[in-house]
């Protein structure tokens, strides 16, 4: 499989190098050359068929002959060790639950593969490589996570400071080893912008091989396509259209599902579901991509303004197609905390602050004529609990915390707090890798 820059003006490269170099040197990000569809007796099995066996399905042919078929059967196996289930919240209504996982999040997926595709790449290398990501919330831990220890890997972590929540924090901030984390005085748009600035910098690159856990790696972006066959998998015997709503920041996930998609996964419709960041929602409507300053919301981890993903979706569609395919709603704070309150009355689940936002848009598109008879699943991205304080209010009930992230509370946190500067980002990578 070769991969193209979105740019068109850089080399054509592999699957190893695309995940190593994480950005092409054009500044734009790899995608596939092709994607062929799936063999449809895949889609008609669907329900005979292992998670392994879908994932493996799905990821084989962007992966080609560089990992090993048994290597790769492993690294998936290992990636998708947990549960992946559709709860049902009401008529025609499910959500699907990405927080089973060790971070309780949706990344885990997509930072434990590609953890492993890199340990298997670096297996023979001498130098290090640093894996240099920025995170709105959830990326963080689950890189750090799935990341912990592999060998030959020094990992650095930048998050914008009092703008995640005090458990992602400490996912990020307090495993030590080969994790470090910056705390930057900043948007995630401008820790974004100093990582991916960072792999056009010669004075670094020049001596670190740097790569990235953002969802701009192919590794990272391309595994979240998995979600997508579970969730149709356990559907496919209800005989209705199933539609997607996805609460969307970078844009990878929802992207990753529209690949599902031209694979052969019989998805009839997207919506993109966005709290007051609404770059991609206005640009749906009015056909003008216009990033606003990023505002800070309750739903943190989609606090994106100039999403980076959008550009490989705009690869799939074009952009007079995908204003025609693609629904996209936005919601505000005061919306959100009103139905995470109304779906706890009504039909005792507990939504998280991104759940909630995708809810909202699910609920706005089945009020169309188009969805008379469509199953919605909204996606559920992370465990309630990492926004404690936000649901709780909302619900007016404690919420327990799970025993994998209990004992983080009382860890101390290590962080190294800098400018939003890129000079000071450049500095501590030359004086401290």
């Amino acid at each position: 499989m070769q991969y193209f820059s979105t740019q068109k003006q850089a080399p054509k490269v592999g699957f190893k190098e695309a995940v190593v170099r994480s950005l092409a040197p054009d500044k734009g990000l790899y995608f596939p050359q092709t994607i062929t569809p799936i063999d449809s007796h895949w889609i008609k099995d669907i329900a005979s068929l292992s998670h392994e066996e879908l994932a493996l399905a799905a990821i084989s042919q962007f992966v080609g002959d560089e990992i090993p078929a048994n290597v790769l059967r492993t690294i998936v196996a290992e990636t998708i060790s947990f549960d992946f289930p559709v709860v049902e919240i009401e008529d025609n209504v499910g959500a699907l639950e990405l927080f089973h996982g060790p971070t309780l999040a949706f990344k885990d997926v997509g930072a434990r593969f590609m953890a492993r595709c890199l340990g298997y790449f670096n297996r023979n290398s001498i130098q290090r490589t640093v894996v240099l990501v920025a995170t709105s919330g959830d990326t963080g831990g689950a890189v750090a996570d799935g990341f912990l220890g592999v060998e030959g890997v020094d990992v650095v972590i930048l998050y914008p400071s009092g703008k995640v929540s005090d458990l992602q924090e400490k996912q990020l901030t307090t495993l030590g080893k080969n994790i470090r984390a910056l705390e930057v005085k900043g948007t995630f748009d401008d820790c974004q912008a100093m990582v991916k600035r960072a792999f056009l910098d010669s004075v670094l690159t020049d001596h670190l091989k740097l790569t990235s856990a953002n969802s701009i790696n192919v590794a990272r972006w391309l595994p979240q396509m998995f979600y997508y066959f579970f969730a149709y998998k356990q559907l496919v015997n209800r005989n209705q259209r199933i539609v997607f709503a996805v609460p969307s920041g970078n844009f990878g996930n929802i992207c990753a599902g529209m690949m599902a998609q031209r694979l052969g996964l019989p998805i009839a419709q997207f919506i993109a579901a966005t709290n007051v960041n609404d770059t991609v929602p206005r640009y749906i409507a009015k056909g003008d991509y216009s990033p606003n300053a990023t505002v800070s919301t309750i739903s943190n981890a989609m606090d994106v303004s100039d999403p980076s993903n959008f550009v490989r979706i705009l690869e799939l569609f074009g952009e007079e197609k995908l204003r025609k395919e693609l629904l996209a709603y936005s919601f505000d704070d005061r919306q959100t905390m009103e139905v995470i309150s109304t779906v706890k009355k009504q039909f005792g689940y507990t939504l998280d602050p991104h759940g909630a936002v995708g809810y909202l848009g699910l609920k706005q598109f089945l009020q169309t004529p188009k969805a008379s008879n469509d199953y919605g699943i909204f996606l559920e991205t992370a465990h309630p609990c990492k926004f404690i304080d936000i649901v709780e209010q909302a619900i007016s009930e404690k919420i327990d915390l799970p025993k994998r992230v209990a004992n983080l509370v009382n860890r101390e946190k290590k962080s190294v707090l800098i400018e939003n500067d890129y000079k000071a980002l450049q500095d501590y990578l030359k004086n401290n890798l």
